[in-house]
């Protein structure tokens, strides 16, 4: 899949759509999601170009790649989530319900969260 520069995620990592920014360094930006689902749902994106892991790890620099990673911990730290414990996901493709095109990893936290998914 072609990278879509017109995405909201593009959009908001060049400025054009404002977020509720969490985290930003070199490498990524964090914020909270619009449509929470759990009491703290932010987004990790990283400062590029990529649709999923597959392309990220495929294409981005070591830097970048071990930079998003830390984000995505520093994150996590500065909301205060060790503690209580959190969950990572990264959705790729239609079948995992990606639903826009640029890398990001949600962190759910702020309850206790059920299973990961429910039985097929």
């Amino acid at each position: 899949m072609a990278y879509d520069s017109e995405n909201i995620f593009a959009k908001i990592l060049r400025g054009e759509i404002p977020c509720n920014k969490v985290y930003e360094d070199e490498y990524a930006l964090a914020f909270h999601d619009i449509n929470p689902q759990a009491p703290v749902h932010t987004l990790v994106i990283p400062k590029g170009e990529f649709v999923s892991m597959a392309d990220f790890t495929a294409e981005a620099s070591s830097e970048l790649i071990t930079g998003f990673f830390r984000a995505v911990g520093e994150t996590a730290r500065g909301l205060g989530l060790e503690e209580g414990g959190y969950r990572i996901l990264a959705n790729s493709g239609e079948n995992a319900h990606q639903e826009v095109p640029h890398l990001h990893i949600h962190i759910f936290s702020g309850k206790k969260l059920g299973p990961m998914l429910t039985k097929y």
